[in-house]
């Protein structure tokens, strides 16, 4: 009897605890999310992070602690980040309408961030069916889908530029081309460009010759010139003595 009794209180002893560290660890969860949020308030948004992540570690699922991490995260500018988390936490609260609406609206504000705007446009729609009265959330929908359109035109615009790019490019290709094959059928062929250099080896050697009788030339003028001369100094030196040998 003894050892049954024993038995019945580990038994409700265990049961004690199974009801009793649940709520502890909701204690501990909303005591870092408390935390969290005084860091939020205070702009300390990775500190508020760290407690929202110590937070979730406690139940594993905690929907306030994953929306508030995510807001955590986007306030960082860590939007991919924060698109996770608040997928997850539209997810976690799926029990309560409003809860998963709050999540469906912020991931579509991380997606806008990212630039993701079809996607940031379904996740408001999705909001707005859970939330219709959410008048941020319909604004933020009608600019996600301008945005959009301004995108598609762009990524026209672009198609159509870089269609041109190309049809220049092929143009350029074309022209150079031609050039190349005129410019190959102007060109001597190798006989032809030999020919010429033997033409003005020839022009080298007819100039170089022409350079030696030139000199050879004026040294004979020199030569005749300097006899010239020394035949009339001996004619005047003969005069000069006729002239002073005088037979008086």
């Amino acid at each position: 009897m003894r050892g049954m009794g024993k038995a019945y209180r580990l038994i409700i002893v265990t049961i004690c605890l199974a009801m009793v560290s649940p709520a502890l660890l909701g204690q501990e969860e909303r005591e870092y999310i408390r935390k969290g949020n005084k860091l939020y308030k205070e702009g300390e948004y990775a500190g508020s992070e760290g407690m929202y992540r110590r937070a979730e570690e406690q139940t594993g699922s905690g929907h306030d602690a994953i929306f508030n991490l995510g807001d955590a995260l986007y306030r960082q500018n860590r939007f991919s980040e924060a698109t996770a988390e608040f997928s997850r936490a539209a997810k976690a609260g799926e029990t309560d309408s409003l809860k998963r609406a709050d999540g469906l609206y912020n991931l579509g504000n991380s997606l806008l961030k990212e630039q993701k705007f079809r996607e940031s446009i379904d996740a408001y729609i999705s909001s707005l069916k859970l939330n219709p009265d959410n008048m941020q959330a319909k604004y933020n929908l009608a600019y996600a889908q301008d945005q959009l359109k301004k995108q598609e035109e762009q990524q026209k615009q672009d198609q159509n530029q870089d269609g041109q790019n190309k049809d220049q490019q092929d143009k350029q290709d074309q022209n150079k081309d031609q050039e190349q094959k005129e410019n190959g059928d102007q060109q001597d062929d190798p006989q032809d460009q030999d020919k010429n250099q033997d033409q003005q080896q020839q022009q080298q050697q007819q100039s170089a010759i022409s350079r030696e009788d030139a000199k050879r030339l004026l040294d004979a003028l020199a030569a005749r010139e300097k006899d010239a001369q020394e035949k009339v100094q001996r004619d005047k030196a003969a005069k000069a003595k006729v002239r002073v040998i005088k037979n008086w």
